[in-house]
């Protein structure tokens, strides 16, 4: 059966980070559906949801792999900040059990420092600036 699927699927796209999108996307719509009581607003967001289902499996399923590139490409290039900040806030997320974070008072630079290391003082990098702060 898996040798059938990979048949299938060679010379198709496949599902890339657009394709994660619009599948996440048609399933916020569709579970939206089901908690809205207004006929209307769940007849709205039941289409849209059917709609963008439909789209993420034609792209996958594309055989125009020029196509689909240029379109991942685009949604990655305006998505791209957005992606960028929640990689930067994730990673400092993941520092803050052994590090405190903090931001110099005269340029607002951010300065890591461990944890457990008392009261110490702290210069800054960028600006010089030395301040006290216990960790």
């Amino acid at each position: 059966m898996r040798e059938k699927i990979i048949r299938f699927m060679q010379g198709r796209h496949g599902v890339d980070q657009f394709a994660k999108f619009t599948m996440g996307a048609a399933l916020v719509c569709l579970v939206l559906s089901v908690l809205f009581r207004i006929r209307m607003v769940t007849l709205i967001l039941d289409y849209t949801g059917l709609v963008l289902l439909g789209y993420t499996y034609f792209r996958v399923f594309s055989r125009n792999l020029q196509r689909r590139r240029e379109e991942n490409q685009k949604y990655l290039q305006k998505t791209d900040k957005i992606r960028t900040r929640l990689t930067r806030e994730k990673r400092m997320m993941e520092q803050r059990k052994d590090y405190h974070i903090y931001k110099c008072p005269e340029c607002q630079q951010k300065i890591r420092i461990p944890r457990g290391k008392g009261k110490i003082e702290i210069s800054c990098p960028k600006c010089g600036k030395k301040f006290i702060k216990r960790s």
